[in-house]
């Protein structure tokens, strides 16, 4: 019975949480305080890969079809091990996206889970063909960095993953997909285990084996619920993961605008901004929650809207990012195009 496997997954995370902890502590693979960082105490990282194991037991007592999962689990595998040992070793930027694509070479190569074609409104099919591999990959590894790099607070990745994977399981459900929904909830019920110990003020760090395996599960079940399908859906998953990727989008325009190395750090993302502002860690962390729920209604609403009423959200929705990223000034304190013309039509009306 499916629900008994959520529920063991969720039981296993508890237990394997603290045994990751003290196994982190002993192997050294802790975060210590840094300029960068809110926590002052060193911390044990590794937490994904309780997430994983947790994850790993509800799988295998599924009831449902694994035979497609084998790719999927073996480039979890990588992602797990990629990330594995950059906590213990600080992998460099290369590395580290090696072991993406070989996950997503995976995926999309030997499990044959690709996007080959979509159905753009007013305009009709386009099929991918050879490039439909590498569209896939690019949409993996975009997905993977993102949730990435948005793992900055006590809580953040693992609260807007399972609000991504609850969006995803019930989108599966009214798809009536037999595969997608099931693994997400299963997922969902590893991560709230692990949620329970890293919520602010947190005793244990997922790591980039948490993130990377998070964002990779993401964007492997995104793709497969919403592939072949129209241009509309396919910007489903995108709507649903707005927190993060409109993270990393702006990080990186910043970052060209200020003409420094796109994968160098800084102390600009939308959770660096909000606390800048004057919020605590705790609200920070339900903000972005609260953001990502709104993304995920999104999503829903957008999936089942004509195609003009889709493009009136989508150009809705693009407005209202551009207002939130002026107002916390997620590109710079001096980018404010749309609020100070609202400034100067105002002043004009007075």
């Amino acid at each position: 019975m499916l629900l008994w496997s959520i529920l063991i997954s969720f039981a296993v995370g508890i237990i394997m949480v603290p045994i990751i902890r003290k196994f982190a502590f002993r192997i050294n693979a802790v975060d210590t305080p840094r300029e960068r960082h809110k926590h002052t105490k060193t911390t044990a990282t590794l937490g994904g890969l309780a997430i994983f194991i947790s994850f790993s037991v509800g799988m295998l007592l599924a009831p449902i079809d694994k035979s497609g999962f084998v790719p999927i689990y073996f480039g979890a595998l990588i992602v797990i091990a990629t990330g594995f040992i950059d906590d213990l070793f600080d992998l460099s930027p290369k590395w580290k996206m090696l072991g993406q694509i070989l996950a997503a070479l995976c995926v999309t190569v030997w499990g044959e889970i690709t996007i080959n074609f979509i159905n753009i409104p007013f305009y009709g099919q386009v099929d991918f063909g050879y490039f439909a591999i590498p569209l896939s990959i690019i949409w993996i590894v975009a997905i993977v960095n993102a949730l990435n790099l948005i793992d900055g607070l006590d809580g953040l990745a693992g609260g807007i993953s399972i609000i991504a994977l609850m969006t995803i399981a019930g989108m599966a459900l009214l798809l009536k997909d037999a595969f997608v929904a099931p693994v997400a909830l299963i997922l969902v019920a590893a991560v709230a285990a692990f949620l329970i110990y890293n919520f602010p003020p947190a005793s244990i760090f997922m790591g980039d084996t948490g993130a990377l395996f998070l964002g990779y599960m993401i964007a492997v079940l995104s793709l497969m619920g919403f592939k072949n399908v129209t241009f509309i859906s396919l910007l489903v998953p995108l709507i649903i993961l707005g927190v993060p990727l409109s993270d990393t989008f702006f990080a990186i325009v910043r970052r060209l605008k200020e003409r420094i190395p796109i994968s160098s750090a800084d102390r600009s993302h939308i959770h660096h901004r909000l606390m800048a502002l004057g919020f605590t860690e705790k609200q920070t962390v339900l903000l972005i929650y609260c953001m990502a729920l709104l993304f995920s209604m999104a999503g829903f609403v957008f999936s089942f809207s004509t195609a003009w009423g889709a493009i009136l959200l989508l150009v809705l929705l693009i407005f209202c990012i551009e207002i939130i990223v002026e107002f916390i000034g997620l590109i710079g304190e001096d980018y404010r195009p749309i609020l100070n013309l609202l400034q100067k039509i105002h002043r004009k009306r007075k």
